[in-house]
């Protein structure tokens, strides 16, 4: 059995060929894939999350993520997302290999993320707004730019220190990188918006938004947490990566299905986006919104393309 650091882990799952290797995924689809998180409540009202996700393809691989998601870990100068995941031989049970699960985490959300932008965003999508300037942050520019022709990207942080300091390590020939010191500003000049938030309270407001956007909502994974408004979510047709990891577990999603505001029937997936059962974009003037809900077929994947690079 092998294992992969988060050196190598970040070597081998490059961003394009992640991309594909997820479509390849949501082609074939998983059998059995499960979703437990168990909570800590803090003192201070925050909380820390315990993710625990498996997947199986039936006698291909299964495997499991154990991750931390633990927001306090900024103060101590360790990452928030933090674990572990072993894949098993479909054939045997045999455990075949394990992958530093914040390194799988990082590659897998942003990759997932890229290939709903490659079904939703217009095809000259080149300005992208990120709201965040956490880890997840640099990976969300690179991801995109590999399915998209970004020239231009833009930070916008509650600390506007970390998103100045982050651009000017993004920012490089060919790809502009700067601080937004304007939300409302930088949504309305955006082509794609990417969330990578924990908010509570939505950031993103629907009275921002124009023709042709794409909004892809990657933070903000449980029932509580919001990142755009009901005015965002009602104007943009819906994408979703998955219906099991989503529409009863993401606020985004789950409140306004729950107000009554936006229907089941009209939110389309990864999966039948990938199998050509229902369209992507269609007009370049309509709004797109994906929702990120994550998941071990998510996590399935990206091991199984690791696996095929060694």
């Amino acid at each position: 059995m092998r294992h992969f650091d988060a050196d190598a882990a970040h070597r081998l799952l490059d961003y394009r060929g992640l991309v594909e290797g997820l479509r390849d995924m949501y082609k074939r689809g998983v059998d059995v894939t499960e979703r437990k998180v168990l909570h800590q409540k803090l003192p201070d009202g925050s909380q820390n999350d315990w993710l625990i996700l498996p997947a199986w393809q039936f006698g291909r691989h299964q495997g499991i993520k154990l991750v931390s998601v633990f927001p306090g870990n900024d103060k101590k100068g360790l990452a928030s997302i933090l674990g572990l995941y072993v894949l098993f031989d479909g054939e045997t049970g045999a455990p075949i290999l394990t992958i530093d699960g914040a390194a799988l985490t990082l590659r897998k959300t942003v990759c997932n993320s890229a290939l709903a932008v490659d079904f939703c965003a217009r095809k000259d999508a080149s300005k992208l707004l990120v709201m965040g300037a956490g880890n997840l942050a640099p990976h969300v520019v690179a991801a995109h730019a590999s399915v998209r022709p970004i020239t231009e990207a833009r930070i916008w942080n509650r600390t506007p220190e970390k998103a100045v300091a982050l651009a000017a390590r993004l920012s490089r020939p060919g790809l502009a990188v700067s601080a937004a010191p304007d939300l409302e500003t930088a949504v309305r000049w955006a082509d794609i918006v990417t969330g990578v938030t924990m908010t509570k309270q939505p950031l993103l407001k629907g009275a921002w938004l124009r023709p042709g956007q794409h909004l892809d909502l990657i933070g903000a994974f449980r029932p509580d947490m919001r990142e755009a408004d009901d005015e965002a979510v009602t104007r943009s047709r819906l994408f979703i990566d998955a219906r099991f990891s989503v529409l009863d577990e993401c606020g985004d999603i789950s409140q306004p299905l729950d107000a009554g505001l936006i229907r089941e029937a009209d939110i389309a997936d990864l999966f039948q986006l990938s199998r050509g059962e229902r369209p992507g974009r269609q007009r370049d003037d309509e709004i797109t919104l994906f929702k990120s809900g994550g998941g071990g077929h998510e996590d399935l994947a990206t091991a199984q393309y690791l696996l095929s690079k060694v």
